[in-house]
């Protein structure tokens, strides 16, 4: 008996055909399970929300985008011309900042959740709003495209998402430039009047080291009784007149003399007399009121239009309910042959340990 018994148990004597039998007969509870899981499966695909997939795709500006950000820049202005570059990288930098994702959460993301679902965990949230709103590299042969791409239950609320989103760091992005041309602007216009007030001091300074030496001129022509300069003829005339300077000034005569120093000391304002000041006091008029108009830049363009999806990316029905067919045959299967086996090796088993 105790040979029939381990005959029973021994692997060899399950071949393929009674095991064959043996999920036939279970037949009923394979159909059963396979059935439980497909209609599940089925209400799954029928009865889930249906998530929406916009994206947009955003590149660098053209140089025609960026041309009044460079109004007064240049190598003889001191201040560097801006490049498409210079401008894509600050709008890149706030696409991708943490500030930007933050903001759209808080103002965009919460008032679309019930009251219920905003008092929960505030970094859970964040998780899930960082899955629902993705920014990255459209592709590795253009690192300098990015898409944006939106998956929400709404396909207006996806569309609208993925523009908002670009144009808020495009709206940062611009704030930004503007802002530092504003400070270059500012520092070249503080700049040009310290260059202006500096000039204007030195040239009052000359003007008055001038009447000194007039003065001392002056003293000397009287001392030697020249009222009038003297008369030379031929071409000394032309180099004596020429060289009245420095210690001949005395030639011009103290009247002609007498009159300059009062004309010097009259004067009212060396504003005539000092080289490119007008220039500089143009440039500074420039500089200080240069203002760029917002709508005549921009720091990126977008790639198309953005359409409203008009098709659900989840869930995929047909996909679950096939999957959700075959797995109920595996389940199903899997079920049966556990008990088989378990009638077939287990329960002999276990009666003759009774017996026994």
């Amino acid at each position: 008996m105790a040979q029939d018994s381990e005959r029973l148990i021994e692997p060899d004597d399950i071949d393929l055909i009674e095991l064959i039998k043996g999920l036939w007969q279970q037949k009923m509870l394979i159909m059963v399970t396979t059935t439980v899981i497909f209609l599940a499966a089925l209400a799954y695909a029928l009865l889930a929300r249906p998530v929406y997939e916009a994206k947009v795709f955003v590149q660098p500006p053209t140089q025609n985008d960026i041309a009044h950000l460079n109004y007064g820049r240049g190598p003889d202005t001191g201040l560097d011309t801006l490049t498409v570059k210079d401008i894509y990288d600050v709008y890149v930098k706030h696409l991708q900042s943490e500030s930007l994702r933050r903001s759209f959460f808080q103002t965009v993301y919460l008032p679309t959740l019930t009251e219920q679902q905003r008092n929960g965990s505030q970094d859970l949230l964040y998780r899930n709003f960082n899955k629902l709103l993705v920014v990255a590299v459209a592709a590795k042969d253009t690192p300098t495209r990015f898409a944006i791409t939106a998956n929400v239950y709404s396909p207006q609320q996806a569309a609208e998402w993925v523009t908002n989103y670009a144009q808020l760091a495009g709206d940062r992005a611009k704030q930004e430039v503007l802002k530092n041309i504003k400070s270059d602007a500012t520092v070249k216009a503080n700049n040009l009047e310290q260059q202006i007030a500096t000039a204007r001091e030195s040239s009052r300074e000359r003007r008055e080291d001038e009447i000194v030496q007039l003065k001392e001129a002056l003293q000397v022509a009287k001392s030697i009784g020249l009222e009038k300069p003297p008369i030379i003829s031929g071409n000394l005339s032309t180099e004596v007149s020429a060289g009245m300077e420095g210690s001949l000034t005395y030639m011009r005569g103290s009247k002609a003399l007498e009159a300059e120093i009062e004309n010097l000391q009259k004067r009212q304002s060396d504003d005539p007399f000092i080289q490119n000041l007008r220039q500089q006091q143009a440039a500074l008029t420039f500089y200080r009121n240069l203002s760029v108009d917002p709508a005549l830049v921009a720091v990126y363009r977008q790639d198309g239009v953005v359409e409203q999806p008009d098709k659900p990316v989840k869930p995929k029905k047909l996909l679950i309910v096939l999957l959700g067919l075959v797995a109920g045959v595996v389940v199903g299967v899997v079920l049966a042959l556990m008990r088989h086996l378990y009638r077939q090796v287990l329960m002999p088993k276990r009666s003759l340990l009774i017996g026994i």
